[in-house]
């Protein structure tokens, strides 16, 4: 059974072992070859699908998701562009329907389905999508609110004048062309693009197991940074990301992480930088105000901020909810206490303009914002993933200024293959020329060869010392062309052609005057085609509101099935308080209002409640799983309130742990966060702490083997992990029971025969049983099983 080869663009050979290291060029991608499978009538299965998905994942790779560093593009978008060219679709002519060039498209080099490839061209029209559009669409094409664009009978397309910067140079010898897929015509395997388009437009695709996320940036800032790569190859990476001050979105709008955080992203090829709208007060008559949204975060449209504000004053009942939770009514209150109303006014003078009306013209309008800045997307994240084809071929995330420094060494080869292109058509022509002017030196000569000759071709070139294509082109010249003014138009020519042959030669023979070249163009480009930056800049603070809760003192109840409830005040008697049949109380904890209720679950993620959104008043209360979201065969472990303030000392059956705060298991996330780490090792019961300078932590094994040490030995994991190791466990041991004694004397509980005894350690006898972290401790010496703490 044989496969076919990944991609008929790799030009690999399946017969040998291991491909020869290849020096890229531009146009020309490479690609890691598969092994071929063996040559045999049966192959396993699992080998066989092995290799099938692999190539399938590849061809998604390379053929569909991800962009090309060298042209930004996508194959897709550059046959599209390619074929609009071929069309004479550019800029100075009409528009033509849009299905016309779909149909040239699939026809000639894109055997997809007509949606993929007329979305792709839509999208490339698209002013709110892209940064730099090069398509100029004429008609319906789509909304910044999500509408689609018009079927493409009805709209019209034509490139814009951006779109040169990617095909003007097509026809110089810059790239190389490969056939299309049934061989009958000759596509580019790359656009030599005069700037780095992917930075410009950026990208965004989901691939097979990679995907990528690339904002657009400013021109000017881009170019700049191009420049300074170009004129010193040797140039910092922080001097490099010193010119782009960061992403630059169509649609404007702030971003309001910190440099750092920018400059993080832009050094990995991966990160998160917040955003939000822009929006300005408009004073009213008799002292009311407004507040107009003219500029929201990339992603974001006007019809998505309403259906939020919708969704938040009218909710709707969940699934498997009988009523509307606690948060659902708080956000209701809160946002109908700062807002009127909300209206669309945008129009064709004024694209993004969504108004906001106060409650009250009394309230700040900063407070209001801060609301909806909270609970809606007018504030949001936007992903940076720098994943691209690199210019050896292969997928990777790159670095910002990884990216700038292939982009440039593409562009100098492109040029010198330019150049080089140029010159042996400035060479072909001198040498058509000089044929020319023996012509025009001896035109009756020639004139009577020709008349009286049955070979003129090779008569002329034996008479005159021609070559074979001076020859043909002195045949194929007209009678006027012999004019007198011919010979003065062939030296002028011959003199410019020379020049430019000189220059090119100079260009060629030296990589200082290569760069001062693509540094011209660069610098040429930038100033034809740069604009100014769209998106703010400018560090603040993450806004964040939630609903004030009254602080009181109430204490919360937890059955031992882990059900749920509270009663306001302290001293409550726990022998009132009942759950179902089958169920009684396991804990109970006096805290506030404004504490929180943390949930373990046995997976090592960990979830926090509100104590005020905890149920109260009369009943059996709620199950604590209603709250939270719990994995797949996951369980509650644990549950425990608290201030978030309060250290918390955390241990799992394998003998590790670390103390941490409630407050660092406190998640936005009804699913928590993976706080512990955990395999197939239990999470003991967490202790809460009140420290002090004396305090130890006593370890007990299941084999009775106790080790008291420092607190202060063990490292605080604010982030939570695996921990440190405890007590060193023998094989087949494993830790009991963990706890943190203020006092000199430990009371451990256990049994003998059927009756519970305690067991006093204090004084020296204590100390008997000190050690450094990580001891394995010594036997407790009693008659009773299964010690634990009391």
């Amino acid at each position: 059974m044989t496969t076919n080869e990944i991609d008929p663009q790799d030009n690999q050979q399946p017969e040998a072992a291991a491909p020869a290291p290849v020096e890229p060029t531009p146009g020309k991608r490479e690609f890691a070859p598969l092994a071929p499978l063996p040559d045999a009538d049966e192959v396993k299965i699992a080998e066989y699908a092995e290799r099938a998905y692999l190539e399938y994942a590849v061809s998604v790779v390379k053929g569909r998701a991800l962009p090309e560093v060298c042209d930004g593009q996508k194959p897709v978008q550059r046959r599209i562009l390619y074929a609009m060219r071929q069309m004479g679709l550019t800029h100075g002519n009409k528009h033509v329907k849009s299905a016309r060039v779909v149909g040239d498209v699939l026809g000639k080099y894109h055997p997809h389905g007509d949606s993929s490839a007329y979305e792709a061209m839509v999208r490339l029209a698209q002013d709110f999508a892209m940064r730099y559009p090069l398509v100029d669409g004429q008609g319906n094409f789509g909304s910044r609110d999500g509408d689609n664009a018009a079927a493409m009978r009805y709209t019209e397309a034509r490139l814009t004048p951006i779109a040169d910067l990617l095909l003007s140079e097509l026809d110089m010898g810059t790239v190389d062309f490969i056939p299309n897929y049934d061989g009958a015509f000759q596509e580019p395997a790359m656009l030599p693009a005069r700037l780095p388009m992917v930075l410009l437009n950026g990208a965004s695709g989901i691939a097979v197991g990679m995907a990528t996320e690339i904002p657009s940036h400013n021109l000017k800032e881009v170019a700049k940074a191009a420049v300074a790569l170009a004129k010193n190859p040797n140039v910092k990476d922080d001097k490099l990301l010193s010119y782009i001050s960061g992403p630059d979105f169509p649609g404007g709008g702030q971003i309001i992480s910190s440099a750092a955080d920018i400059r993080d992203a832009y050094a990995s090829g991966r990160g998160s930088l917040k955003m939000r709208a822009r929006w300005s007060i408009e004073q009213l008559a008799r002292g009311q105000w407004q507040v107009v949204v003219s500029e929201f975060p990339h992603g974001v449209s006007a019809q998505k901020v309403l259906e939020e504000i919708d969704e938040l004053t009218n909710p709707k009942v969940k699934a498997n909810k009988k009523s509307l939770t606690p948060e659902q009514t708080q956000n209701k209150q809160l946002i109908l206490s700062v807002l009127d109303a909300v209206a669309d006014e945008s129009d064709k003078s004024q694209k993004t303009r969504l108004v906001f009306q106060p409650k009250s013209s009394k309230q700040s309008p900063d407070d209001m914002m801060a609301v909806l800045l909270t609970h809606t997307s007018l504030q949001n994240s936007v992903s940076v993933n720098l994943t691209m084809i690199g210019l050896d071929g292969r997928p990777q995330q790159k670095a910002l200024t990884q990216v700038l420094r292939e982009w440039v060494e593409f562009r100098l080869r492109t040029v010198t293959r330019r150049c080089d292109y140029r010159l042996g058509q400035v060479n072909d022509r001198l040498h058509i020329l000089a044929g020319r002017m023996i012509v025009y030196l001896n035109i009756d000569e020639v004139i009577k060869v020709i008349r009286n000759s049955d070979a003129p071709k090779e008569d002329l070139m034996k008479k005159f010392d021609l070559s074979e294509r001076q020859a043909e082109d002195i045949l194929e010249i007209r009678l006027r062309q012999l004019a007198r003014l011919e010979g003065i138009k062939i030296e002028r020519e011959i003199k410019e052609l020379k020049a430019e042959a000189k220059e090119l030669k100079r260009v060629l023979g030296s990589e200082e005057a290569l760069r001062e070249l693509v540094v011209g163009e660069i610098e040429a480009d930038a100033k034809q085609y740069g604009d100014e930056r769209r998106t703010l800049i400018e560090e603040a603070q993450i806004t964040k509101v939630t609903a004030q809760v009254s602080d009181e003192p109430v204490t919360v109840f937890i059955s031992q099935r882990f059900w749920v409830r509270t009663r306001l005040g302290h001293g409550i008697d726990a022998s009132a308080i009942a759950f179902k049949d089958g169920d009684s109380i396991a804990a109970t904890y006096e805290c506030r209002t404004t504490d929180q209720c943390i949930v373990i679950c046995s997976n090592g993620r960990v979830c926090s409640i509100p104590v005020s959104a905890l149920p109260t008043g009369r009943g059996d209360g709620a199950p604590l799983a209603t709250f939270i979201e719990l994995a797949p065969g996951a369980k509650i472990a644990h549950a425990f309130c608290g201030k978030t303030e309060t250290p918390v000392l955390i241990s799992t059956s394998a003998g590790y742990g670390f103390p941490c705060f409630i407050g660092d298991m406190v998640g936005r996330n009804k699913a928590g966060k993976q706080f512990i780490s955990v395999k197939e090792e239990t999470i003991l019961p967490p202790v809460l702490l009140a420290p002090t300078q004396h305090s130890l932590v006593a370890a007990l094994s299941k084999n009775a083997r106790l080790l008291v040490f420092v607190l202060s030995e063990l490292k605080l994991l604010q982030g939570g992990g695996k921990g440190m190791m405890l007590i060193d466990l023998k094989e087949g041991d494993e830790l009991t029971a963990c706890t943190v004694i203020n006092t000199p004397e430990l009371t451990l509980g256990g049994t003998v025969g059927s009756k519970v005894q305690q067991l006093k350690i204090g004084g020296k006898e204590l100390q008997t049983y000190f050690g450094a972290r990580a001891k394995a401790g010594k036997v407790v010496e009693t008659k009773q099983k299964a010690l634990r703490f009391e």
